[in-house]
């Protein structure tokens, strides 16, 4: 039933999502996209400091949230706030880099993973299980490397 309610949910983003960027200036597409990610950020440092660092005292109804902020945001259709015009080199503040259009097939298969470790990191948090929580932490931060490695400018 979980898969069901978020492919259903990907779909009606990915439906709708061309009339609304069609609507959104390419900086307010930036804004949007960088937004999510701050917001997704905010919550992995929360998991981060309680799951990996030990700086704050675990609780995991607070990962749980987190996790859940999370994987909803990774599977928000946020590929729609990405345009050729929002790159570095077509709009001001942004490290888009231009070959995340060169190369769709990397993009997407660099988004895929993400949302797919999201999801995961969602499921583990569920147990509660500290050490399985910061495993799958680590493989979401992998997810990230990626992209910013391929398609985000130093």
């Amino acid at each position: 039933m979980k898969k069901t309610g978020t492919l259903t949910t990907a779909i009606f983003c990915m439906a709708f999502a061309g009339t609304s960027v069609a609507q959104m200036s390419v900086e307010d597409q930036i804004e949007a996209r960088q937004a999510a990610y701050q917001f997704m950020s905010w919550n992995m440092g929360k998991i981060k400091a309680q799951a990996i660092e030990g700086d704050v005292e675990f609780n995991a109804k607070q990962i749980m949230a987190a996790a859940n902020a999370i994987a909803a945001t990774a599977n928000s259709g946020l590929g729609a706030l990405f345009s050729p015009d929002s790159t570095l080199d077509k709009a001001d503040n942004t490290r888009l880099k231009p070959e995340f259009f060169e190369q769709p097939e990397k993009a997407r298969e660099v988004g895929g993973n993400f949302v797919r470790e999201a999801n995961k990191l969602q499921e583990v948090a569920a147990s509660g299980d500290k050490a399985a929580i910061a495993k799958q932490f680590a493989a979401l931060g992998k997810s990230c490397k990626a992209c910013h490695d391929n398609f985000r400018d130093d």
